[in-house]
């Protein structure tokens, strides 16, 4: 009897301290800007039209000159599109991204003068079926909060 009320105690402790720990975790929130969401509503149609289909999608709150990493499962073979939208005041915007082994992929970088700056967009086959991740960051001095899209495309059609 007594070891049994020693496990309940100790399962509710486990629990209480996994509740408080939990209550650290840091969640991707969405955010709402019109002009992204024109952006990426306009760069939607254009890749439709070109053959490529949503995977994934996602208006994400960032933080300046901290990566957000995003990860997304990918078949051999197969044509991707990922699009990443940063907010239109930042001034440096970077995307990564990285296969399941930490080898860089892919890589780009855009300052806020260049022509679309704000857009990162780039195609990438996977030699192998996996997990990627994509870590998009971009620089801000007059704002902490920014907000930013991306997007994961697929060719369906040739």
């Amino acid at each position: 009897m007594k070891s049994f009320f020693h496990t309940i105690l100790f399962s509710f402790l486990f629990l209480q301290v996994g509740s408080v720990t939990a209550q650290n975790v840091i969640r991707q929130s969405a955010c709402n800007d019109p002009f992204i969401v024109h952006q990426a509503d306009s760069i939607k149609l254009e890749l439709a039209k070109q053959g490529f289909m949503i995977v994934k999608e996602a208006s994400m709150t960032m933080e300046s000159e901290y990566e957000m990493p995003v990860i997304v499962p990918l078949t051999e073979g197969s044509w991707y599109q990922f699009v990443f939208i940063g907010d239109i005041t930042s001034r440096l915007y970077e995307v990564r991204m990285f296969d399941w082994n930490e080898r860089q992929v892919a890589f780009q970088q855009k300052k806020w003068g260049d022509v679309d700056g704000n857009v990162i967009s780039y195609s990438y086959i996977p030699k192998f079926s996996e997990y990627h991740m994509m870590k998009p960051v971009q620089i801000n001095k007059k704002k902490k909060n920014l907000c930013g899209y991306v997007m994961l495309l697929k060719k369906v059609k040739t």
